[in-house]
């Protein structure tokens, strides 16, 4: 039996690129952002930094008036605060889940400033590599 190259090339992974797949995931995405925003207990100005988005627009979406659609890069900012937040719950009581990203952290990737502070100075790099931070500590990598 023979392989065609098709049998052994792994499907495309989903992705943020496609327009139909952002107004798809929109929605649950920011709805997700504003949930964890309040468990994290983030004022505006930060929970929108986080996403990428004004704060003006960031009100609006918590007022349910923002119609637009988030663009790749702030899928993935989603995305990695999903993460983020999945991972502390399984490494931590919900209470210190809640509470972590906004202490003061003595890791060599934070410096002694919150995660959140961290984050939003470093972009989606220091999104991505918080997340790897926690999955790391919680055994996942």
């Amino acid at each position: 039996m023979s392989l065609a190259l098709s049998d052994v090339i792994a499907p495309p992974r989903p992705g943020f690129a496609a327009e139909a797949d952002r107004v798809r995931l929109t929605q649950a995405s920011v709805k997700a952002v504003q949930r964890i925003a309040a468990a994290w207990q983030m004022a505006g100005p930060d929970a929108a930094a986080l996403l990428g988005v004004s704060p003006s627009t960031w009100d609006r979406m918590r007022a349910g008036t923002w119609r637009g659609t988030l663009a790749q890069d702030q899928l993935t900012r989603a995305s990695a605060l999903v993460g983020l937040y999945k991972g502390l719950h399984l490494l931590f009581a919900d209470a210190m889940a809640d509470r972590w990203p906004s202490l003061p952290n003595r890791n060599p990737l934070f410096g002694g400033a919150s995660p959140i502070a961290t984050m939003i100075a470093g972009g989606i790099p220091e999104m991505l590599e918080t997340r790897r931070l926690v999955d790391a500590m919680r055994g996942g990598l």
